[in-house]
């Protein structure tokens, strides 16, 4: 059973090599940092290309509790390159005693 976090990925991947502004997109993890290679067609601006990401990362992330963190790394000619995370919420180790809804005491272990 895959986690929500790599169903996002996996939507993601699918919505971004479906979309009609990038003609080749690749994944690549240098560090442990997830990349994106995004070939784009011509004449596509910086701020489509990132409306794009987003709209396909709001779609992978929908039902999900995920957060998007995308930055633009750089450019070089037709290829694009963005790091884009998908970050976990952290859970709450022990209560805090303002009443949270989420609070510990109401999970089981």
């Amino acid at each position: 059973m895959k986690t929500d976090h790599e169903q996002a990925f996996e939507i993601f991947d699918e919505t971004l090599s479906n979309s009609e502004l990038f003609d080749h997109v690749e994944f690549k993890k240098v560090a442990g940092l997830p990349f994106v290679y995004l070939t784009v067609k011509d004449r596509v601006e910086r701020n489509e290309i990132e409306a794009a990401l987003k709209q396909c990362a709001a779609k992978a992330m929908r039902g999900k509790r995920l957060t998007l963190a995308m930055s633009y790394v750089r450019k070089n000619q037709a290829l694009q390159v963005y790091r884009v995370r998908f970050l976990v919420p952290q859970r709450k180790m022990f209560c805090c005693g303002n009443l949270c809804d989420d609070c510990i005491r109401f999970t089981d272990p």
